[in-house]
Protein backbone atom coordinates (compact mmCIF):
# COMPACT_ATOMS: atom_id res chain seq x y z
CA UNK A 1 0.00 0.00 0.00
CA UNK A 2 1.46 3.42 -1.15
CA UNK A 3 1.91 6.20 1.81
CA UNK A 4 0.18 9.49 1.12
CA UNK A 5 1.55 12.02 1.53
CA UNK A 6 0.83 15.40 3.54
CA UNK A 7 -1.25 18.37 1.63
CA UNK A 8 2.21 20.13 1.45
CA UNK A 9 3.89 17.38 -0.09
CA UNK A 10 7.73 15.71 0.53
CA UNK A 11 9.77 18.37 2.28
CA UNK A 12 12.60 16.92 3.13
CA UNK A 13 15.25 15.19 0.34
CA UNK A 14 18.36 13.11 0.13
CA UNK A 15 20.17 12.99 -3.08
CA UNK A 16 22.52 10.01 -4.44
CA UNK A 17 24.71 10.93 -7.21
CA UNK A 18 24.30 14.64 -6.34
CA UNK A 19 28.32 15.44 -8.25
CA UNK A 20 26.95 14.01 -11.27
CA UNK A 21 25.33 16.24 -14.16
CA UNK A 22 21.41 15.58 -12.88
CA UNK A 23 22.76 15.69 -9.53
CA UNK A 24 24.89 18.88 -9.12
CA UNK A 25 21.86 21.15 -11.05
CA UNK A 26 19.07 19.27 -9.28
CA UNK A 27 20.28 20.37 -5.80
CA UNK A 28 20.19 24.42 -6.16
CA UNK A 29 16.66 23.85 -7.82
CA UNK A 30 15.21 21.90 -4.79
CA UNK A 31 16.96 24.28 -2.37
CA UNK A 32 15.46 27.28 -4.23
CA UNK A 33 12.00 25.35 -4.57
CA UNK A 34 11.90 24.88 -0.25
CA UNK A 35 13.17 21.82 0.35
CA UNK A 36 15.84 20.36 2.29
CA UNK A 37 18.52 18.93 0.29
CA UNK A 38 20.65 16.69 1.42
CA UNK A 39 23.51 15.02 -0.46
CA UNK A 40 24.92 10.78 -0.08
CA UNK A 41 28.70 10.92 -0.46
CA UNK A 42 30.82 8.41 0.03
CA UNK A 43 33.92 10.63 0.99
CA UNK A 44 33.32 12.17 5.26
CA UNK A 45 30.38 13.83 5.43
CA UNK A 46 29.59 17.58 5.90
CA UNK A 47 26.60 19.37 7.65
CA UNK A 48 24.38 18.84 4.21
CA UNK A 49 25.68 15.50 3.62
CA UNK A 50 24.94 11.44 4.70
CA UNK A 51 28.24 9.09 4.32
CA UNK A 52 27.53 5.65 2.99
CA UNK A 53 29.19 3.05 1.20
CA UNK A 54 27.26 1.09 -1.61
CA UNK A 55 30.34 -1.29 -2.28
CA UNK A 56 30.23 -2.39 1.30
CA UNK A 57 26.16 -2.42 1.46
CA UNK A 58 26.40 0.14 4.39
CA UNK A 59 23.84 3.02 4.99
CA UNK A 60 22.50 3.58 8.43
CA UNK A 61 18.95 3.53 8.31
CA UNK A 62 18.85 6.22 11.19
CA UNK A 63 19.91 8.82 8.90
CA UNK A 64 16.82 8.47 7.11
CA UNK A 65 14.82 8.60 9.46
CA UNK A 66 12.41 11.96 9.27
CA UNK A 67 13.18 11.85 5.32
CA UNK A 68 10.32 12.47 3.07
CA UNK A 69 11.73 11.37 -0.27
CA UNK A 70 15.16 10.16 -1.99
CA UNK A 71 16.03 10.76 -5.63
CA UNK A 72 18.44 8.19 -6.48
CA UNK A 73 21.01 9.12 -9.62
CA UNK A 74 24.28 8.24 -10.90
CA UNK A 75 26.05 5.37 -12.30
CA UNK A 76 29.31 4.93 -14.08
CA UNK A 77 29.35 6.71 -17.47
CA UNK A 78 28.22 4.53 -20.54
CA UNK A 79 30.34 7.02 -22.80
CA UNK A 80 33.65 5.12 -21.90
CA UNK A 81 35.40 3.14 -24.55
CA UNK A 82 36.38 0.24 -24.93
CA UNK A 83 33.49 -1.49 -23.47
CA UNK A 84 35.45 -4.05 -21.56
CA UNK A 85 33.56 -7.06 -19.76
CA UNK A 86 35.08 -5.89 -16.68
CA UNK A 87 33.80 -2.14 -17.20
CA UNK A 88 30.23 -2.87 -18.53
CA UNK A 89 29.82 -4.83 -15.20
CA UNK A 90 31.24 -1.66 -13.35
CA UNK A 91 27.94 0.07 -15.64
CA UNK A 92 25.99 -1.91 -14.54
CA UNK A 93 26.96 -2.67 -10.97
CA UNK A 94 27.23 1.21 -10.20
CA UNK A 95 23.48 1.05 -10.87
CA UNK A 96 22.10 -1.68 -9.18
CA UNK A 97 24.51 -2.04 -5.83
CA UNK A 98 23.40 1.47 -4.67
CA UNK A 99 19.84 1.05 -6.00
CA UNK A 100 19.71 -2.55 -4.04
CA UNK A 101 21.44 -0.77 -0.93
CA UNK A 102 18.83 2.12 -0.76
CA UNK A 103 16.10 -0.27 -1.61
CA UNK A 104 16.95 -2.63 1.19
CA UNK A 105 17.25 0.58 3.50
CA UNK A 106 14.01 1.01 2.88
CA UNK A 107 12.46 -2.09 3.97
CA UNK A 108 14.40 -1.83 7.46
CA UNK A 109 12.66 1.03 8.30
CA UNK A 110 10.09 1.48 10.50
CA UNK A 111 8.51 4.55 8.28
CA UNK A 112 10.80 4.46 5.14
CA UNK A 113 10.72 7.64 2.93
CA UNK A 114 7.70 8.07 1.19
CA UNK A 115 8.72 8.62 -2.51
CA UNK A 116 11.71 7.26 -4.16
CA UNK A 117 12.61 8.36 -7.79
CA UNK A 118 14.92 6.12 -9.27
CA UNK A 119 16.83 7.22 -12.35
CA UNK A 120 16.47 4.86 -15.37
CA UNK A 121 17.25 5.55 -18.99
CA UNK A 122 15.49 4.75 -22.35
CA UNK A 123 17.95 2.08 -23.24
CA UNK A 124 15.16 0.22 -21.13
CA UNK A 125 13.55 -0.30 -24.17
CA UNK A 126 16.33 -1.87 -26.39
CA UNK A 127 16.25 -0.73 -29.90
CA UNK A 128 13.48 -1.10 -31.47
CA UNK A 129 13.10 1.24 -34.71
CA UNK A 130 10.19 2.78 -35.55
CA UNK A 131 8.10 1.54 -33.06
CA UNK A 132 6.44 3.90 -30.87
CA UNK A 133 7.13 3.03 -26.98
CA UNK A 134 5.10 4.39 -24.04
CA UNK A 135 5.67 2.96 -20.73
CA UNK A 136 3.30 0.12 -20.69
CA UNK A 137 5.66 -1.12 -23.69
CA UNK A 138 7.57 -3.95 -22.81
CA UNK A 139 11.13 -3.84 -22.53
CA UNK A 140 13.84 -4.56 -24.86
CA UNK A 141 16.92 -6.97 -25.50
CA UNK A 142 20.46 -6.11 -25.42
CA UNK A 143 22.71 -5.05 -22.61
CA UNK A 144 22.00 -1.20 -21.60
CA UNK A 145 17.87 -2.76 -21.70
CA UNK A 146 19.52 -5.51 -19.42
CA UNK A 147 21.08 -2.96 -17.13
CA UNK A 148 17.93 -1.00 -17.33
CA UNK A 149 15.59 -3.96 -16.45
CA UNK A 150 18.19 -5.03 -13.54
CA UNK A 151 18.25 -1.35 -12.06
CA UNK A 152 14.59 -0.96 -11.93
CA UNK A 153 14.00 -4.01 -10.39
CA UNK A 154 16.55 -3.20 -7.38
CA UNK A 155 13.78 -0.70 -6.11
CA UNK A 156 11.81 -3.46 -5.46
CA UNK A 157 11.98 -3.78 -1.83
CA UNK A 158 11.18 0.07 -1.53
CA UNK A 159 7.78 -0.38 -3.34
CA UNK A 160 6.76 -3.77 -1.30
CA UNK A 161 7.71 -1.37 2.17
CA UNK A 162 4.75 1.02 0.64
CA UNK A 163 7.34 3.87 -0.64
CA UNK A 164 6.15 5.14 -4.17
CA UNK A 165 8.97 4.61 -6.52
CA UNK A 166 8.98 6.40 -9.89
CA UNK A 167 11.31 5.23 -12.26
CA UNK A 168 12.54 8.11 -13.99
CA UNK A 169 13.42 6.42 -17.65
CA UNK A 170 15.54 9.52 -18.87
CA UNK A 171 16.36 9.94 -22.39
CA UNK A 172 19.38 11.99 -23.86
CA UNK A 173 19.69 15.05 -22.01
CA UNK A 174 20.78 18.07 -23.66
CA UNK A 175 23.36 20.15 -21.44
CA UNK A 176 26.69 21.62 -22.36
CA UNK A 177 27.80 20.67 -18.95
CA UNK A 178 28.16 16.95 -19.83
CA UNK A 179 26.20 14.07 -21.30
CA UNK A 180 26.31 13.52 -24.98
CA UNK A 181 25.58 16.99 -26.77
CA UNK A 182 29.45 18.39 -26.12
CA UNK A 183 31.06 15.94 -27.68
CA UNK A 184 28.53 15.40 -30.40
CA UNK A 185 28.93 19.32 -31.11
CA UNK A 186 32.84 19.15 -31.79
CA UNK A 187 32.87 17.86 -35.55
CA UNK A 188 29.96 20.26 -36.70
CA UNK A 189 31.66 23.43 -34.93
CA UNK A 190 34.79 21.90 -37.30
CA UNK A 191 32.43 21.22 -39.93
CA UNK A 192 32.58 17.98 -39.89
CA UNK A 193 29.15 17.12 -39.31
CA UNK A 194 26.88 14.40 -40.73
CA UNK A 195 24.37 11.50 -39.79
CA UNK A 196 25.77 8.64 -38.02
CA UNK A 197 25.31 5.31 -40.16
CA UNK A 198 21.95 5.64 -41.56
CA UNK A 199 20.33 8.39 -39.61
CA UNK A 200 17.33 6.49 -39.31
CA UNK A 201 17.51 5.45 -35.86
CA UNK A 202 15.55 7.69 -33.26
CA UNK A 203 16.75 9.91 -30.62
CA UNK A 204 14.57 10.81 -27.52
CA UNK A 205 15.87 13.89 -26.22
CA UNK A 206 14.79 16.15 -23.34
CA UNK A 207 16.27 19.98 -22.33
CA UNK A 208 18.10 19.69 -19.15
CA UNK A 209 15.80 22.41 -17.16
CA UNK A 210 12.33 20.00 -18.22
CA UNK A 211 14.47 17.03 -17.30
CA UNK A 212 14.77 18.94 -13.79
CA UNK A 213 11.66 19.99 -13.56
CA UNK A 214 9.72 16.41 -14.28
CA UNK A 215 12.31 14.78 -11.51
CA UNK A 216 10.56 17.83 -9.17
CA UNK A 217 7.15 16.95 -10.64
CA UNK A 218 7.67 13.44 -9.96
CA UNK A 219 8.61 13.80 -6.68
CA UNK A 220 5.59 15.63 -5.87
CA UNK A 221 3.02 14.23 -8.11
CA UNK A 222 1.62 11.45 -6.03
CA UNK A 223 -0.45 9.86 -9.02
CA UNK A 224 3.07 8.94 -10.25
CA UNK A 225 4.67 5.37 -10.02
CA UNK A 226 6.38 2.63 -11.50
CA UNK A 227 8.10 3.77 -15.11
CA UNK A 228 7.53 7.21 -16.22
CA UNK A 229 9.38 8.40 -19.31
CA UNK A 230 11.64 11.56 -18.98
CA UNK A 231 11.58 12.45 -22.68
CA UNK A 232 10.84 14.93 -24.93
CA UNK A 233 7.60 14.70 -26.80
CA UNK A 234 8.75 14.67 -30.27
CA UNK A 235 11.92 12.44 -30.42
CA UNK A 236 13.74 13.00 -34.08
CA UNK A 237 15.60 10.47 -36.11
CA UNK A 238 19.22 10.71 -36.04
CA UNK A 239 19.13 12.21 -39.37
CA UNK A 240 16.63 15.24 -38.48
CA UNK A 241 19.18 15.97 -34.90
CA UNK A 242 22.24 16.41 -37.44
CA UNK A 243 20.00 18.98 -39.81
CA UNK A 244 18.86 20.88 -36.95
CA UNK A 245 22.24 20.80 -35.24
CA UNK A 246 23.72 22.06 -38.55
CA UNK A 247 20.74 24.67 -38.74
CA UNK A 248 21.48 26.29 -35.82
CA UNK A 249 25.29 26.12 -35.79
CA UNK A 250 24.97 27.27 -38.96
CA UNK A 251 27.71 24.86 -40.17
CA UNK A 252 27.61 22.19 -42.82
CA UNK A 253 26.51 18.30 -42.00
CA UNK A 254 27.22 16.29 -45.29
CA UNK A 255 29.77 14.14 -44.19
CA UNK A 256 27.80 11.00 -42.81
CA UNK A 257 29.51 8.12 -40.28
CA UNK A 258 29.57 4.69 -41.93
CA UNK A 259 28.13 2.36 -39.26
CA UNK A 260 31.11 0.04 -40.24
CA UNK A 261 33.20 2.42 -39.21
CA UNK A 262 31.21 3.03 -35.74
CA UNK A 263 31.21 -0.82 -35.06
CA UNK A 264 35.08 -1.54 -36.35
CA UNK A 265 36.43 1.21 -34.08
CA UNK A 266 33.80 1.93 -31.12
CA UNK A 267 32.65 -2.00 -30.82
CA UNK A 268 29.51 -2.62 -28.67
CA UNK A 269 29.37 0.83 -27.50
CA UNK A 270 28.82 2.54 -30.80
CA UNK A 271 26.44 -0.07 -31.54
CA UNK A 272 24.13 0.61 -28.15
CA UNK A 273 25.02 4.09 -28.11
CA UNK A 274 25.01 5.56 -31.40
CA UNK A 275 23.45 3.45 -34.05
CA UNK A 276 20.41 1.85 -31.91
CA UNK A 277 17.43 4.01 -30.70
CA UNK A 278 14.03 4.02 -29.51
CA UNK A 279 10.83 6.61 -30.22
CA UNK A 280 10.07 7.36 -26.47
CA UNK A 281 7.31 9.28 -25.95
CA UNK A 282 6.29 10.77 -22.37
CA UNK A 283 2.70 9.92 -21.75
CA UNK A 284 2.23 9.46 -18.37
CA UNK A 285 4.42 12.93 -17.46
CA UNK A 286 1.85 14.52 -19.73
CA UNK A 287 -0.84 13.13 -18.63
CA UNK A 288 -0.07 14.09 -14.91
CA UNK A 289 -0.10 17.98 -15.77
CA UNK A 290 3.47 18.41 -16.69
CA UNK A 291 3.88 20.89 -19.53
CA UNK A 292 7.16 20.92 -21.45
CA UNK A 293 9.16 24.36 -21.47
CA UNK A 294 11.35 23.06 -25.05
CA UNK A 295 8.60 20.10 -26.44
CA UNK A 296 10.67 21.01 -29.90
CA UNK A 297 14.26 20.04 -30.64
CA UNK A 298 14.81 23.14 -33.21
CA UNK A 299 13.95 25.91 -30.25
CA UNK A 300 15.70 23.75 -27.42
CA UNK A 301 19.24 23.74 -29.15
CA UNK A 302 18.96 27.21 -30.05
CA UNK A 303 18.13 28.17 -26.56
CA UNK A 304 21.01 26.06 -25.54
CA UNK A 305 23.58 27.61 -28.39
CA UNK A 306 22.48 30.88 -27.96
CA UNK A 307 21.31 31.02 -32.04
Amino acid sequence: MVQAHPPAGPRSVVVSGSSGLLGSALIPLLTAGGFHATRLVRHPPGPTEIGWDPAQGRLDPGHLEGVDAVINLGGESLAHWPWTEAYKRRILESRTRTTELLAGTFARMDRPPLVLVSASAVGYYGDRGDEILREESKPGTGFLADVAKAWEAATEPARAAGTRVVLARIGMVLSLAGGALPTMLLPFRLGLGGRLGNGRQWMSWIAMDDTLRAIHHCLTEVSLAGGVNLTAPHPVTNTVFTETIGRVLRRPTALPVPALAIRLFLGEMGQQLLLAGQRVLPGRLEASGFRFSHPDLGPALASLLGS
